[in-house]
């Protein structure tokens, strides 16, 4: 064989071997190709029955049906798999439809829930009632938010209002004696003090007597404003009763029953008093005593809550201006309907309510329990206070 073909057949063999290479490499390269293409595809689907997968779950952690959307689930998967690869937008009608179907049988559910939980308040209050318990007694925990109180014969529902200052007493904190008396206790010990007070209703009043019963405050009615003629009147027995409280030792504040209508007839109340207590010592509050007055002539009863808070502070600034302590007498309704509370703040406040129950929220010193109290020395029966704190 001459040394040329032996040349031309090694080149040929090189040539073929070189193809049969490349062949091989395009050969493995497409089957590279194909399956990332197909690892790339399922990864994807893959990413799209997770996304479905959680859609549900956190549907039903939502709205509790944690059996029903596994149901829903395993449904949902079993006709992904015997219908193959779903696209996106049939993945995501399939998702919708088992969310709508979740959201109607849970609606069923909770409008069963709902009338099923009106049945057991409507049982309750029917208990409470033929238990005895009055219909605000019944009504008052079923509305947390609201202070439901009555009033022209009608209930009413005011929110409470959780930016004005609230009076934080605990009602484990509260004792009420034997004898009907309640005293307050913190750490064991009585941190409240006791007090009454009084008009000529009470008559001729022992006060050593009173003292000795260990009430240690009272306060005196000094006069009125007539809610029909407007004229002014002190108290036929507040002389008497001021000397006889101060000589034994029992500390004193006076109130006024105003019928004022406008701020000029509010401080000429204010007058009056400072003239009569100038020669005494008043170691509690000077109260502006502004509850309504249950007859259709009540000259006050005309005003609107703006007007009656006017006429309110500026009794209560002309007793500071004067050195003293000023306060408000207020009942529920006084404070919730007829007066603008947030405007009263910063004043001291004697709250009348009779119950053992600390259900208004709203801060004071002075708690008026009872109007039926019994104190050695009064006759009668006589209004029962504790107050919160002592005065200087």
């Amino acid at each position: 064989m001459s040394e040329e073909n032996k040349t031309d057949r090694q080149s040929i063999k090189s040539q073929s071997s070189y193809e049969e290479e490349s062949r091989l490499r395009r050969k493995r390269l497409r089957r590279k190709t194909t399956i990332s293409y197909v690892v790339g595809l399922g990864m994807a689907f893959g990413g799209l029955f997770l996304v479905m997968m959680l859609a549900i779950a956190v549907y039903s952690w939502i709205d509790g049906k944690t059996g029903e959307t596994d149901a829903l689930l395993q449904q949902t998967l079993g006709n992904a798999q015997a219908a193959g690869l779903y696209t996106q937008e049939e993945l995501d009608r399939q998702v919708a439809e088992a969310v709508a179907r979740a959201q109607a049988e849970n609606a069923q559910a909770l409008e069963a829930a709902a009338n099923n939980r009106q049945e057991e308040i409507l049982g309750e209050i029917r208990v409470q009632l033929a238990d005895g318990q009055s219909t605000l007694e019944t009504l008052r925990p079923l509305y947390p938010d609201d202070v439901v109180l009555v009033s022209g014969g009608k209930y009413h529902f005011v929110p409470i209002r959780r930016d004005l200052a609230q009076h934080g007493y605990l009602q484990e904190n509260l004792q009420v004696l034997e004898n009907g008396r309640f005293q307050y206790m913190e750490n064991g010990q009585v941190v409240s003090h006791m007090g009454i007070d009084v008009s000529k209703y009470q008559g001729k009043i022992d006060w050593e007597k009173v003292a000795a019963d260990g009430v240690e405050f009272v306060f005196l009615r000094l006069g009125l404003r007539g809610y029909e003629s407007g004229k002014l009147v002190e108290d036929e027995t507040f002389q008497a009763n001021i000397q006889g409280a101060l000589a034994h030792g029992i500390k004193v504040g006076v109130y006024f029953f105003s019928q004022a209508i406008t701020v000029e007839e509010a401080i000429e109340e204010a007058n009056f008093v400072l003239e009569r207590i100038a020669p005494y010592k008043i170691e509690c509050p000077v109260v502006f005593d502004v509850e309504k007055v249950n007859s259709s002539t009540a000259r006050m009863n005309q005003l609107t809550p703006q007007q009656r808070t006017d006429v309110t502070i500026a009794f209560l600034d002309t007793i500071q201006a004067a050195g003293y302590k000023p306060m408000f007498y207020h009942n529920m309704e006084t404070a919730l309907l007829l007066l603008e509370l947030d405007r009263l703040e910063g004043y001291e406040r004697w709250f009348a309510y009779y119950g053992e129950e600390l259900y208004y929220p709203y801060a004071y010193g002075v708690w008026q329990y009872t109007e039926k109290g019994r104190v050695n020395g009064i006759g009668g029966e006589v209004d029962m206070n504790i107050a919160f704190k002592m005065w200087e």
